[in-house]
Order: structure tokens, then sequence, then C-alpha cells
């Protein structure tokens, strides 16, 4: 909004004007000035403000890809967000880097060269702490990886490969593949040290841990890409992604989730001292009919009734009847 001048303001404007104090045409001057913003010729802005917002939502996605698979995997709660998004020269990426570090080098087929995903020592030594057995604490000082620890750190990362390859999937159909790793960020030039890049910092905690995960992308790789860098293009994909192909590939990977299956064979009511009185061999009589179903429960619902059996030598249960979808017939 405008600022409003009060009536003082006006006249002490119109005094100045009448005596001269203020000249209408050096104002005027000014405002006819052109504007000039200053350029660095040795750092070009490659993308632009609408193909950048395009990349923080589409690794905005990824972060809560790899928060859950990162968690089933490391079975401990991961978090990863979004930290920041940048543009810079490859030359002044790697010197921001502490040596020694973790640089993973991947390749986004079809797509031309090589792109890096960066583990701050502190993060790659919690996750693998905690792959080895123990709680997910870091080390107190760095130090390069073993062979062991290189072989545990590409494991991690291609885990994430189902999750690059869906959180990139409105872009484009990418497989990710792990070409290498290093320590030393002085030895690892994947474009020319004055080339372009595009760097997405991702905040992970793992347990009481945290650390960063720098993700590289230079220019040249994702030249091809631009056109498709876009809000409208991402939404226009998002809204296409609802096929029965896509519909299918869903329903399978529910399918395919694990739940806690549980029967009740009865219930019954016992005193405090025939608890405490009970030995091994003793049988207790419960209140369910031989020829009555029992109640089989999914998770804390009840969904289907079952009569007890045998599948050769283990214990079975066969369904009799579904209940309605979303019943609860626990009281």
């Amino acid at each position: 909004m405008a600022e409003i001048l009060t009536q003082s303001e006006i006249d002490v404007l119109l005094a100045a004007l009448s005596t001269g104090t203020i000249d209408v045409e050096e104002v005027k001057s000014e405002e006819k000035k052109r504007k000039v913003r200053t350029y660095d010729f040795r750092r070009p802005n490659k993308f632009s403000k609408d193909q950048v917002r395009t990349l923080v939502m589409l690794h905005e996605n990824f972060a809560r890809l790899l928060s859950t698979s990162l968690s089933t995997y490391l079975r401990t709660v991961v978090r990863a967000e979004v930290a920041s998004v940048d543009q810079l020269t490859y030359e002044e990426f790697a010197k921001s880097l502490q040596n020694p570090t973790i640089m993973n080098i991947l390749s986004l087929k079809p797509l031309e060269g090589n792109v890096i995903f960066e583990f701050s020592p502190n993060l790659a030594f919690a996750m693998i702490d905690r792959l080895l057995g123990g709680p997910g604490n870091s080390l107190e000082r760095t130090r390069e990886l073993t062979d062991i620890e290189q072989a545990v750190v590409k494991r991690i990362i291609q885990k994430a490969f189902p999750n690059i390859r869906e959180a990139w999937g409105f872009v484009a159909d990418l497989n990710p593949a792990y070409e290498g790793i290093e320590m030393n960020p002085l030895f690892t030039q994947i474009v020319p040290p004055t080339d372009m890049v595009i760097l997405i910092t991702l905040e992970v905690r793992v347990a009481e841990s945290r650390g960063l995960l720098n993700i590289c992308l230079p220019f040249a790789v994702l030249e091809p890409l631009l056109d498709h860098l876009n809000a409208q293009f991402w939404f226009a994909s998002a809204k296409r992604a609802a096929t029965p192909e896509n519909l299918a590939a869903l329903q399978e990977r529910l399918s395919a989730a694990k739940v806690q299956v549980s029967v009740e064979l009865g219930r019954t009511s016992i005193s405090v001292k025939e608890f405490l009185g009970l030995r091994k061999g003793d049988v207790i009589q419960l209140d369910q009919p031989v020829k009555k179903p029992m109640l089989v429960r999914v998770g804390n619902n009840d969904k289907f009734t079952a009569f007890p059996g045998l599948v050769g030598s283990k214990l079975a249960i066969q369904i009799h009847e579904v209940l309605e979808e979303g019943g609860d017939t626990s009281e």
C-alpha cells in the first residue's frame, strides 16, 4: 500500500517546491534512469527461478521418499528435508567440502555425465554404525572409510535409487547407476572447474545424529531436461500420472506390505490365585465353543472369522467369513 502523507507533510513538500529546495526536473530524471543490475560473467546463472523452484519441489519429494526408505533400511527414525538450493561453479562446490569427505559418483542414464551425492562424514559414520549394529552414533574424529565401510555406503546409496527414479519420474525416466566413491574432493572432477552446477543440500537426521547430504547436479547434465523443469510441466505430468498402470503398481506395493495378523482362540476369567498357581502342563478352559468360528484381527481391526485346523504339521486357520469393511466387532 502506498504511504499516505499527512496535511503537515504535504505543506512541507509544497513549501520545498516553491522555494526551489526540491527540483522537479531532477526528480523526474532520476526516475527515468535505467536501473543497472550487477552481473558476474564468471558465474552466470544457468537456471531460471522457475526451474529452481521445480528442482526444489522435486527434491522435497525425494527427501520424503528417502526418509521412508532409509528408516526401513536402518531400522531407526530418519528425517530428511531440503535445507538450501544454490547455483555456483563446480570449483566453489569442491572447495566448500571438507577433506576427507564421502563423494559418491552416480550416472543418470540416459543423461550424459555424472552427478555427485556427497555425505558429510558424521552422517555417513552414523548410518554405518547403525547398519553394523550400533545405536547410530558418529565418530568424534573424521577419517577415510575402510573398504568394508565403502561397501556399506555403496549399499545405502543404492537403496536410494528407487527414490531417485520415482522423484524424477514426472520429468524424465532416469536409471541411476553407481560409478565410484572418492574421499578427496580435489581428486573428483566430473566437469570443468568453471562450469555451473546446482547444489541441493538436504539435512538428514539419523536417530540422534545429523548431517548434510549435498546433491551436485551439473548444468551440462541437466541441460536436455531444462524444458521440462518448469511448474506447468510438473503439474501436468502429475495429473497424467494417475493411469491404470500407475494405480496397478501402487496396488502391488500395498499388497506386498506386511501387516500383523492375530487369531483370538477364546476368552476366560480366572482369579489372581489361580493365575499365580499355573504350572507347565496346566489347561485353561476357554469360553470359545468348538463349532463357533474364531475372530481374526488385522492390526487392531476385526476382519475375518475362521476355524482352526492343520496344514501338514503346522497350525492353520480356514477363513469362514469376511466382516464388513471397517467393522470392529470388539466391544
